[in-house]
């Protein structure tokens, strides 16, 4: 009795799975599911964990040991979605960012799509001009330790605190300047929505990069926002294509497909070559479920897609969900007393013996930070240290982005973006390094167009294990480096090949099988009898009429005749 007691215990506890997911303030919340739970019961655990209603902005993000970033799809078993082992560790992230994240309804709302972009001004994502980046910083100091206080913040108190990768002393002086003199009074809640409000209105707004390469080889990076899909290259914006423009996305191994019509009846595709089959697919299902949720008036006119055509198959998505408009509409009948909000932040600066060689304490909470920054430009395969960095300079004519300074002797293994002080324009965006598949290059061959890492960082944090360090499959003598190089310039003329025998024999059936299909209605013309009115008002024309007695009557009496002789000489052996 008691042995078959302990083995059904030991039965229920395979069928439950141990999961951490990390809030967007670095707190973890642990729980146990089930072996076949949905994506949804775990997400719909969360939101009551935080009291949050308005939840469509948000999705569970995790990394696979490949370290290719996923959302959780919540219409599907967790354990079958994860390919690593229990216990799982995932991320809570905002998915779809609110077109206008100041007029969300609920402040709890407003305060996570805060820490969400505050994450990524940290990291990189959020770029914007020298100006435009004190006023954010200033934001952020006010919302998390209120009034300035001269007893409390002492001179240099602002730079106790990292609210972007690197940035001077003359961008720090201008921080405390504007918390000192034109937020005082604010509370923490007015410092968010004004936060929002700003950085809602920069180029870079919702924008999480992908990675690419276009039709020349060139890096590229595309991306998916409130208002439509960009395309950004070097150090400038070289697509924008609004969602209603957009009319299909498709993808096929690692080439990605973008159809557009723009104006005055201009067609237009764009083709991108992306670092892994499984990162393109990725980058397919986000374009998908952007369109969707942003271009849809309701969630019934969603629809099943398919990444290939009809010939032939591939992979197949439908985003689950309400769309934006759904979304606010439903955000408008919320009525409830506002939860209560615990802000991490909120606690006064820690005074230091001394500012200048004290640590810096981040805006951002704190993750597992490697010695070697990587950049995200790298791709979302193996990444290589980067223990260097290039300078560049925008060719543009107004003010600049945070862009990589030439890193001296004493810390080239930091390799961190700066906030340059140089003018930007707008239409220059500021990405990661290029993709570099199985790249050793060095400091001089490397191209670098700006914004700090952190896609590692955050795979880093997401996947809940530590990175590989500094040696190991890094350290790869110059010999295997062009051993390398020639094998994968091997291994792309094969590819090239295998694809252009398989668009043949693609072509080859597709012909097939229209002939095939006109042959079936050639003969269902000329040789049924079915009176069906167009089949009737198509016999009656003297175009037919005449192929039918010049043509085809010839060509049937020629087949016939070759049938009787083949079956004469079956019947005689």
């Amino acid at each position: 009795m008691l042995s078959r007691f302990m083995s059904g215990s030991l039965r229920n506890l395979e069928r439950e799975y141990s999961c951490t997911v990390r809030l967007l303030d670095d707190t973890e919340y642990t729980c146990t599911i089930q072996r076949d739970a949905k994506g949804q019961y775990l997400f719909d655990l969360i939101c009551h964990h935080l009291n949050l209603l308005e939840k469509d902005y948000f999705g569970i993000r995790y990394v696979d040991p490949d370290k290719q970033r996923h959302w959780l799809e919540f219409t599907k078993s967790i354990s079958k979605q994860m390919k690593s082992q229990p216990p799982f560790t995932m991320c809570l992230r905002v998915k779809f960012y609110p077109p206008d994240p100041a007029a969300l309804k609920e402040e709890i709302t407003r305060y996570l799509v805060f820490l969400q972009l505050k994450r990524d001004l940290y990291h990189g994502r959020l770029l914007c001009k020298t100006s435009d980046a004190a006023m954010l910083a200033a934001y952020i100091l006010q919302a998390e330790i209120g009034d300035y206080d001269p007893g409390k913040h002492p001179e240099g108190y602002s730079s106790k605190f990292q609210f972007f990768p690197k940035h001077s002393e003359k961008l720090e002086r201008r921080i405390a300047e504007i918390h000192k003199t034109e937020l005082i009074g604010q509370t923490p809640e007015t410092s968010e929505r004004n936060f929002l409000q700003k950085a809602q209105m920069l180029e870079t707004y919702g924008i999480d990069p992908h990675p690419c390469k276009d039709v020349a080889g060139s890096p590229a990076f595309l991306a998916f926002t409130p208002f439509g899909f960009v395309v950004l290259q070097g150090n400038r914006r070289v697509h924008f294509l609004k969602w209603n423009e957009v009319t299909k996305l498709k993808f096929e191994a690692k080439t990605f497909h973008i159809y557009a019509n723009q104006k005055e009846d201009r067609k237009i595709i764009l083709t991108y070559f992306a670092p892994t089959p499984e990162a393109c697919k990725h980058l397919w299902k986000c374009g998908v479920e952007n369109q969707a949720f942003y271009k849809l008036e309701k969630s019934s006119q969603v629809r099943t897609v398919s990444s290939s055509n009809l010939f032939f198959k591939g992979s197949r998505f439908r985003y689950s969900g309400r769309v934006a408009k759904e979304v606010m509409e439903q955000s408008a009948r919320i009525k409830r007393e506002p939860p209560e909000i615990h802000r991490a932040g909120l606690v006064p600066s820690r005074s230091c013996p001394s500012i200048t060689h004290g640590p810096r304490l981040s805006s951002v909470p704190r993750t597992r930070r490697r010695a070697v920054h990587i950049s995200i430009m790298e791709g979302l395969e193996s990444l290589r240290d980067s223990a260097h960095s290039t300078p560049v300079r925008s060719v543009s004519h107004g003010e600049s982005f945070i862009t990589r300074s030439r890193s001296h002797a004493a810390d080239s293994s930091e390799g961190m973006a700066v906030i340059s002080d140089d003018a930007y324009s707008p239409s220059d965006s500021v990405l990661p390094t290029p993709v570099t598949e199985h790249s050793t290059d060095t400091a001089s061959s490397r191209q670098i167009n700006g914004a700090p890492c952190s896609i590692e960082e955050e795979k880093e944090s997401e996947a809940g294990t530590p990175m590989r360090g500094e040696g190991g499959d890094f350290g790869l003598d110059s010999r295997a480096a062009k051993e390398g190089a020639g094998e994968d310039s091997a291994l792309s003329e094969v590819e090239q090949v295998n694809k252009f025998v398989l668009s043949v024999l693609r072509l080859l059936l597709v012909t097939i099988g229209l002939l095939f299909v006109l042959l079936l209605l050639l003969i269902i013309l000329t040789e049924s009898d079915l009176d069906i009115a167009f089949l009737s008002d198509i016999r009656q024309t003297p175009e037919f009429e005449q192929f039918h007695y010049e043509y085809f009557c010839p060509l049937r009496r020629w087949f016939a005749c070759k049938l009787r002789w083949v079956g004469g000489l079956l019947i005689n052996n």
